[in-house]
């Protein structure tokens, strides 16, 4: 079940089943881990100290976000507006997202912009855009 295989990433719960019930049917699988393709390309433009610009491949992907749960758990992930393009190959995600950083206990606000590109039936390639510097000021507050 993938409640158990994905259990350490718990703390991004919201965001993967944000994902999840946004591409519905045009992808299978049942956690966002399961709907990405093996060799998935996932590009985030923008510059954040310790986080690549581009991922390759699932198992990348798995590890950098192993260390997003270390640091951030999110409570909500919400306001997402869907933008369907070329016929369903492509989707595009507006978002935003509200956690905490677990080191601080700062509140972590963000907003996302995610182009997807699904190809047999799986996230073959992401695009990231979000506001770096509300991840910055979150990531250096100094707590509460």
């Amino acid at each position: 079940m993938a409640s158990r295989k994905y259990a350490a990433y718990a703390p991004a719960a919201p965001y993967f089943d944000l994902v999840r019930r946004a591409l519905g049917d045009r992808v299978d699988g049942e956690h966002f881990f399961d709907i990405v393709a093996d060799d998935i390309a996932y590009e985030v433009l923008y510059e954040f100290p310790g986080w690549p610009r581009v991922l390759r491949g699932r198992t990348e992907l798995m590890a950098s976000f192993r260390g997003y749960v270390d640091n951030i758990a999110l409570q909500a992930v919400d306001t997402l507006v869907t933008h369907v393009a070329d016929g369903g190959r492509v989707v595009v995600l507006e978002y935003e997202v509200h956690g905490t950083v677990l080191a601080t206990g700062a509140k972590y606000d963000n907003r996302f912009c995610s182009i997807v590109t699904i190809e047999n039936r799986k996230i073959a390639y992401w695009r990231d855009y979000m506001d770096s510097l509300a991840a910055w000021n979150a990531l250096t507050a100094r707590g509460r």
